[in-house]
């Protein structure tokens, strides 16, 4: 018998690391906010191995686990228009698979 692993590879990204999240427009339950989609932030924290809620919105098991990271992104980098102060942020939690390196 064949052993699932506990996560689907070793985690890719560290704390400070730039990264893009990528564009993409599956049909379905998605967790990734269409606004985010395209834009660079910083690894700030690597939050651990969870089950894909992705694949649990369907009924599935959710493994094998995916890496999920915080990552910050300047709002000025998010909105346009953004006419906040130059270091404002936004912290989302992200899953490994919908990053890339930038």
């Amino acid at each position: 018998m064949t052993e699932i692993p506990d996560c689907i590879a070793e985690k890719r990204y560290s704390s400070g690391d730039t990264v893009q999240i990528i564009v993409a427009f599956p049909p379905g339950h998605r967790r990734i906010p269409d606004y985010i989609k395209g834009k660079k932030g910083v690894i700030e924290r690597y939050c651990g191995a969870f089950k894909n809620p992705e694949e649990l919105a369907y009924g599935f098991d959710g493994e094998p686990k995916r890496h999920l990271y915080r990552v910050r992104f300047k709002q000025t980098e998010i909105w346009d228009a953004y006419d906040g102060p130059e270091h404002d942020t936004l912290d989302l939690e992200v899953q490994e698979h919908w990053l890339k390196p930038a």
